[in-house]
C-alpha cells in the first residue's frame, strides 16, 4: 500500500512497513507479539494462529471495506476492536460497476479485443450489436452506500431501478432515486441487469445459484463487484454457456486469483483482477482512513468506521 496514505501513521507512532508484498503466516507469528495494531488488507485472510499470537494486539485496521478476511469473532473474544474504511472505496466501486455494465452491454471489451485480431472484424449496421442501458430494469442486491451510488450514475443512463436489500430504505431516499424495495424472487424476474453490492456473509455465500438464474429473464446480465462467493460460479458458467445469461461483467471470482476456465473463452463476459477501488487516489485514501482509525482510537476517539463494538 502506498506510503502516502500511511504518513499519519509515521509520524506519530512506530510503524514496521514491510519491504515484501506478502507477509507468510510464518513470517507473522515470527513479529505480531511485537504490535498493538495491525492493518491488514482486503481479500487476503489474516490468519486466527497469529491474531491469537497478537498478545498486544488491540486493534485490527482493516484496509479496504469488506471485513471477510478476519474472524470477528475471535476478534471479538479476545477484546480487539476492528475497523474498515468504506466510504473511501464507494465511488470508485460504483465507477468500475457502470464500466462493466456498459462493456458487456455494449461489447466494447469484446470489440475492441477482435479489432487487434489478425482476422479482420466484420463491420455493418446489423454486425456487433449490443444493449442499450437506457430503459432497462437494473436490479441492485444491496443498497448501501455502493449500491446507491450505483444508482445514482444508472439514473444519468437513463435506466429504472428496483433493490433487494435487508431493510427498507427511507420513503425520501426512495423517492431520490425513484426505487422501491421487492423481494429477491421479483428482482431477478424483472431485471435485465442484476447488480451485486452485498457483503460475503454465511447468509450471503451463493446467493445467486442455479435457481436464481433460472427465476432471471433470458438474456439478463450480472454484474459482480462485490464478492465472488456470493455467486456459484458453476452455476453461472452453466447460464452463460446455456444462453440464459446475455452477459456477466466480473471484478471478483469464487476461487480468486484462479477463475474459472470456461470464463476465459466467453465473449459475452468482462473479467477485471478484483479492481473495484484500484485507483491511485483510491490507495492513499484507503491508507489515510485506515491511519485515522488507529490515531483516533489510541487517542481515545471512537474511531469513525468500528465493524465490532467492543464492550469493556
Amino acid at each position: 500500500m502506498p506510503k502516502e496514505g500511511l504518513k499519519i501513521l509515521f509520524e506519530k507512532y512506530d510503524v514496521f512497513y514491510p519491504e515484501k508484498e506478502i507477509l507468510t503466516e510464518k513470517d507473522l507469528l515470527k513479529i505480531i507479539h511485537e504490535f498493538d495494531a495491525v492493518i491488514t488488507v482486503f481479500g487476503k485472510p489474516f490468519p486466527d494462529s497469529v491474531m491469537k499470537s497478537g498478545k498486544t494486539l488491540k486493534i485490527i485496521s482493516n484496509y479496504g471495506a469488506g471485513v471477510d478476511n478476519i474472524n470477528l469473532h475471535l476478534a471479538g473474544e479476545m477484546g480487539i476492536l476492528v475497523t474498515n474504511t468504506p466510504d473511501a472505496v464507494t465511488e470508485p466501486t460504483a465507477e468500475l460497476t457502470i464500466g462493466l455494465m456498459l462493456s458487456v452491454m455494449r461489447r466494447i471489451s469484446e470489440n475492441d479485443r477482435k479489432l487487434r485480431m489478425h482476422a479482420p472484424l466484420e463491420w455493418g449496421i446489423m454486425k456487433n450489436l449490443g444493449n442499450t442501458l437506457s430503459g432497462k430494469m437494473l436490479g441492485i442486491i444491496g443498497m448501501g452506500k455502493i449500491g446507491r451510488s450505483v444508482a445514482r450514475r444508472a439514473l444519468t443512463f437513463g435506466m429504472r431501478i428496483c433493490y433487494f436489500n435487508r431493510n427498507k430504505l427511507d420513503d425520501v431516499v426512495e423517492n431520490e432515486f425513484k426505487t422501491s424495495l421487492v423481494a429477491l424472487d421479483e428482482l431477478l424476474e424483472i431485471s435485465d441487469v442484476v447488480s451485486i453490492h452485498t457483503p460475503l456473509t454465511d447468509k450471503t455465500r451463493h446467493l445467486i445459484g442455479e435457481t436464481e438464474f433460472k427465476q432471471m429473464k433470458n438474456g439478463a446480465f450480472i454484474i459482480n463487484t462485490a464478492r465472488g462467493p456470493v455467486i456459484d460460479e458453476i452455476a453461472m458458467v452453466k447460464a452463460l454457456d446455456s444462453g440464459k445469461l446475455g452477459g456477466a461483467g466480473l471484478d471478483v471470482f469464487e476461487n480468486e486469483p484462479k477463475i474459472s476456465p470456461e470464463l476465459l473463452q466467453m465473449d459475452n463476459v468482462v473479467l477485471v483482477p478484483h479492481i473495484g477501488t484500484s485507483t491511485t487516489e483510491t490507495r492513499i485514501n484507503i491508507g489515510i482512513v485506515a491511519s485515522q482509525n488507529i490515531i483516533d482510537f489510541f487517542e481515545g476517539r471512537s474511531p469513525e468506521f468500528v465493524v465490532n463494538p467492543i464492550i469493556n
